[in-house]
């Protein structure tokens, strides 16, 4: 087993752990944001397989997730919130990179897409949820690129479904 395949063992342990409630959203976060960044590989600056591009996608997901949270640190002065919001801002963009990398490679092949039921007003109308069906993994984004892309290749139905994965897009962290 190679480091990218013990990265996403471990990352379905923590899933598990996640869905039975014997951790929280945020520590679930917490947990996968050290395996990819205390973790002896990537990012990959060259995304030559479909694992490594979904790694790349796990990494700044990760990354973004927390940059998001610590600027919302109370008392934290504007510009240092504004400079963590760019940053996760940033690395969704590189997610996104990893996202439409692995969907290239894919040819779009086993893919289905859609809008997602929401409770977040910001994210209404905006967050669609990508399934890889053969392979079991489920993506997300709000990149108008990726969008036109999936509309572009015929895979993306234009309907609002609930997610996969409802309770853990639904719930804050």
């Amino acid at each position: 087993m190679n480091a990218i395949q013990k990265y996403f063992k471990y990352r379905q342990s923590l899933i598990d752990q996640y869905a039975k409630g014997d951790m929280t959203k945020r520590e679930y976060l917490q947990r996968n944001y050290e395996a990819v960044i205390y973790g002896d590989i990537g990012p990959f600056r060259n995304m030559d397989t479909l694992e490594k591009a979904l790694f790349n996608y796990q990494y700044y997901n990760a990354l973004a997730k927390e940059m998001k949270t610590v600027s919302t640190t109370r008392d934290m002065d504007y510009e240092l919130k504004r400079d963590y919001m760019e940053k996760s801002n940033y690395y969704y963009s590189k997610k996104d990179k990893a996202t439409l990398t692995a969907l290239r490679m894919l040819d779009y092949k086993g893919v289905v897409a859609y809008f997602i039921k929401i409770r977040s007003k910001f994210l209404k109308g905006k967050l669609f949820e990508i399934v890889i069906e053969e392979e079991g993994i489920i993506l997300h984004s709000t990149s108008t690129l990726i969008l036109k892309c999936l509309r572009e290749e015929g895979v993306f139905q234009e309907e609002c479904r609930k997610s996969v994965i409802d309770d853990y897009v639904n719930r804050r962290y």
